[in-house]
C-alpha cells in the first residue's frame, strides 16, 4: 500500500510506523488528551512532551505524570532530556519499564534554560559527550530508540551531519531533523534541503520536521527529501485533523471538510479528555487558553476567546461551548 513518496510507513527498530505521519514532542502541549485527539486523526506515532531524565530517576511524581499513557495511543514515544550518559540511561530504563515503546533522546531544544544544563541542542557542539549518551542509553534498553537534533549551531548543516553519523554508529534507530539552527529558533525557514542531506547518508530512518503549516507542505518535504517520516508539531495544536489531510494527500483521496461542526466536537472530546486526566482545578484552569484553539477563524471566536478565561468547572466549560455553537456568544 504505496503512497506518492512510495512509502506507506516505515519501522523503527522493531516498532511498525503505520503511515508517514508523527506527533511533535511539544513541551507544555503534547500531552495525553492532545495526544488522542492526534491519534483519532490517524497520526502513527506520537510523542510526550520533553521529560526531564534527572526528574524521572529522582522519582518526581509530577515528571512520571507527563508519561501518563494509555493503549489508544500506542505506538508511543516518550523524549528525555539531559546531560550525565548515566542518567539518560537511567531515565531510559524507567521509560521503558512505564510502557513506552520508543525513548527519544532530545538534542535540539534550543531554550536557554536546557542549554544552560548542557541539554538539548548545546550537546550539538559536545559530539564526544552526546556519542556517550546515546551509546549509554542504547545499552540500558531494548525498545528502539531515536534522537532528535537540529542543524547545528550555525547554518553549514556540518555539526547536523556529525551527530547523525555518531547517532547511527551508537545504535540509534531512527532521527529527527528539525532544520533550523539553535539561534533561529522557531524563526526563520527551515532548510529542507539539510534533511535530504541527512537522508543521504544514514541507512537509519530519517524523520523530517519544521515548516509544515498547510497539509500540502507534508507532501512536498516528502518529495524533496525523501524523509521516511513527517513530524507535525505546532501546527497540529487547535487542528489535529491536519494529520487526516495530510494522509488524503498521501492516498490521493479528497481531504475531509473541516466545518465548525467537527471543530467543536473536537473541542468537546479535548475537554473532557484533559478534565478526566489533570482533574477539575488543572484542567479548568488550562481549558481557559486553550479552548480557543479550535475555534481560530470561526464567527465570533474572539468573544468565545473572551468568555472562557474564567472556566471553573467542566459544566461551564461545556456551557459555553455550547452557546458558541449555538450562535449565543458573538
Amino acid at each position: 500500500m504505496e503512497n506518492r513518496t512510495g512509502r506507506a510507513g516505515f519501522r523503527i527498530g522493531d516498532v511498525d510506523i503505520a503511515n508517514i505521519t508523527v506527533f511533535a514532542p511539544l513541551a507544555g502541549f503534547s500531552n495525553l488528551p492532545l495526544r488522542l485527539l492526534a491519534k483519532e486523526a490517524g497520526c502513527a506515532l506520537v510523542c510526550s512532551e520533553m521529560i526531564s531524565a534527572r526528574g524521572l530517576t529522582q522519582d518526581s511524581g509530577k515528571t512520571l505524570r507527563l508519561m501518563d499513557s494509555t493503549p489508544l495511543e500506542k505506538p508511543l514515544s516518550v523524549q528525555i532530556f539531559g546531560a550525565e550518559p548515566s542518567v539518560m540511561a537511567s531515565a531510559a530504563a524507567i521509560v521503558q519499564a512505564c510502557g513506552a515503546d520508543i525513548v527519544d533522546i532530545n538534542f535540539g531544544c534550543p531554550v536557554k534554560k536546557i542549554l544552560k544544563s548542557g541539554s538539548g541542542a548545546a550537546l550539538m557542539k559536545q559530539p564526544v559527550l552526546a556519542g556517550e549518551i546515546l551509546r549509554a542509553v542504547r545499552k540500558a534498553v531494548t525498545i528502539p530508540v531515536t534522537v532528535k537534533i537540529r542543524s547545528g549551531w550555525d547554518s553549514t548543516g556540518d555539526q547536523a551531519e556529525e551527530i547523525a553519523r555518531i547517532a547511527q554508529d551508537s545504535g540509534v534507530n531512527a532521527l529527527t531533523l528539525h532544520p533550523r539552527t539553535v539561534g533561529q529558533g522557531f524563526s526563520g525557514k527551515a532548510d529542507w534541503t539539510l534533511i535530504r542531506r541527512i537522508k543521504s547518508i544514514l541507512d537509519i530512518p530519517v524523520i523530517g520536521n519544521g515548516d509544515i503549516v498547510q497539509p500540502e507542505d507534508a507532501l512536498r518535504m516528502a518529495r524533496e527529501t525523501g524523509c521516511d517520516g513527517i513530524m507535525i508539531g505546532r501546527s497540529a495544536i487547535g487542528r489535529p485533523w491536519i494529520f487526516s489531510q495530510v494522509l488524503a494527500l498521501f492516498r490521493n483521496e479528497k481531504m475531509p471538510v473541516i466545518d465548525s461542526l467537527l471543530r467543536l466536537n473536537a473541542m468537546i472530546r479535548y475537554l473532557d479528555a484533559s478534565f478526566d486526566h489533570l482533574g477539575d482545578r488543572q484542567a479548568a484552569l488550562m481549558m481557559r487558553s486553550r479552548l480557543g484553539w479550535f475555534v481560530k477563524g470561526l464567527p465570533g471566536a474572539g468573544k468565545f476567546r473572551q468568555s472562557i478565561k474564567h472556566i471553573a468547572s467542566r459544566k461551564e466549560a461545556m456551557e459555553l461551548i455550547m452557546d458558541f455553537r449555538n450562535g449565543n456568544i458573538q
